[in-house]
């Protein structure tokens, strides 16, 4: 497996003076040590307006800080909101291939269509278009990345005349293309479309392997149209994530920020009420977040083997890979033997500490991460011949590039 880590930006309350740019400066700090260690990925959301749950809210711009610090990481968007009213598709190609170039070719392109209304409604995006105005956008933009000169859009929700879009990306014919997927048909879709699934759910090791053997069935099946100009077989997951020898420790230093994650993420999509610049997110956490799942005596129990979710009678609470070195060793190898091919570690949340995190980090490249990067290759290379067929043909059923002779636009008169 691969192993990436993952920013929210997250800034529970209080907030302070200077908090904001100790967020930043401390996650890319962070980002060189993942990179200095050997991870695989940083991942980077795009999310706007939800306070305390994400700051992120121009990725292009602190991944192209990333890269300039960083010189082997592969620089994920986790994921750039793809429907027209957040984001133009030209503009998303130029910063996409324009933070390539900048990278030396490092950008893992993820998209995704957003969900939460605070965000759709404040962008005038209309729920029921998001996923038409995703795809439609994912096919402009992947155009934009390959033809010279593009030639033109007249879809629904797009429309552009024929411009060359400049620059081009340095990965031929574009960086890779993933999706976010929350739920087991949205990793369905990305199958359908050759696109990876960066699935941000906390799965058990059980329901993983169901959903990978779809993927990958779909991948080799004739349902797969490639989305864009090269296929990307692959399949995430995110985990909580915090080591230390003691795992009481690990527990005090993590299980509260995973905590907070989970519930400020249903605090926007799925329960809560937001009043703009007053609900204080942190302070309901702290009241209600056993009535919501994550009840800290469920998930701080000592000695068992970990989950996604510790269970007591019939109640479970969120743990994932939050515990000792050996714990976490063998939480990962079921996924792994479950067919996943990145786990994306969630360190960044509510509270915790930078200290702690990078302490984290280096525990998890010492102790664990070993077992897997020298495995990598082979398991990348036996995948690639496995798939390069199905690959091909994905690629064969998709509408080519165009190739047009432009009409030539006369320059507008100065004032």
């Amino acid at each position: 497996m691969k192993f990436g880590i993952f920013y929210e930006h997250q800034y529970p309350r209080p907030w302070t003076d200077g908090g904001e740019h100790k967020l930043l400066h401390d996650a890319l700090e962070q980002i060189e040590l993942a990179d200095r260690i050997g991870l695989d990925h940083v991942w980077e959301v795009e999310h706007h307006f939800l306070e305390e749950y994400s700051h992120s809210s121009a990725p292009e711009v602190f991944l192209a800080a990333a890269s300039q610090r960083t010189s082997r990481i592969r620089l994920g968007h986790g994921i750039v909101a793809l429907p027209a009213g957040y984001n133009h598709p030209a503009r998303v190609a130029e910063r996409i291939a324009t933070l390539d170039l900048l990278s030396n070719g490092r950008v893992e392109f993820g998209t995704g269509e957003t969900s939460s209304n605070m965000e759709l409604d404040g962008f005038g995006v209309a729920r029921a278009e998001k996923r038409d105005q995703w795809a439609e956008s994912l096919d402009v933009v992947t155009r934009m990345f390959v033809e010279e000169p593009f030639a033109g859009y007249d879809g629904r929700f797009v429309h552009m005349p024929v411009r060359n879009v400049v620059p081009k990306p340095m990965q031929r014919p574009h960086p890779p293309l993933w999706v976010a997927c929350s739920r087991r048909e949205t990793i369905h879709l990305a199958a359908s479309k050759g696109i990876g699934a960066l699935s941000f759910a906390f799965v058990e090791q059980a329901e993983a392997r169901a959903f990978v053997e779809d993927y990958y069935a779909t991948i080799a099946s004739d349902e797969c149209v490639a989305a864009g100009f090269a296929v990307n077989p692959n399949v995430a997951v995110v985990l909580p994530f915090m080591l230390d020898r003691d795992e009481e420790r690990a527990i005090d230093k993590g299980l509260d920020g995973a905590h907070f994650f989970a519930y400020s993420l249903g605090h926007y999509y799925v329960y809560g009420s937001h009043r703009p610049g007053r609900t204080n997110v942190w302070e309901e956490f702290g009241e209600r977040r056993a009535l919501y799942g994550f009840d800290r005596e469920v998930a701080a129990q000592t000695g068992a083997a970990l989950a996604a979710k510790m269970w007591e009678e019939g109640l479970g609470s969120l743990r994932g890979a939050v515990g000792t070195p050996d714990q976490v060793r063998d939480l990962l190898r079921g996924y792994a033997e479950a067919g996943i091919d990145e786990v994306i570690l969630v360190a960044q949340a509510g509270h915790n500490r930078h200290e702690d995190i990078c302490e984290s980090l280096e525990m998890f490249a010492a102790e664990i991460l070993p077992e897997y990067a020298a495995k990598e290759p082979e398991r990348e290379a036996a995948k690639l011949e496995r798939l390069g067929q199905a690959m091909a043909d994905a690629l064969g059923r998709r509408e080519p590039a165009r190739d047009i002779e432009p009409e030539a636009f006369p320059a507008a008169a100065l004032p």
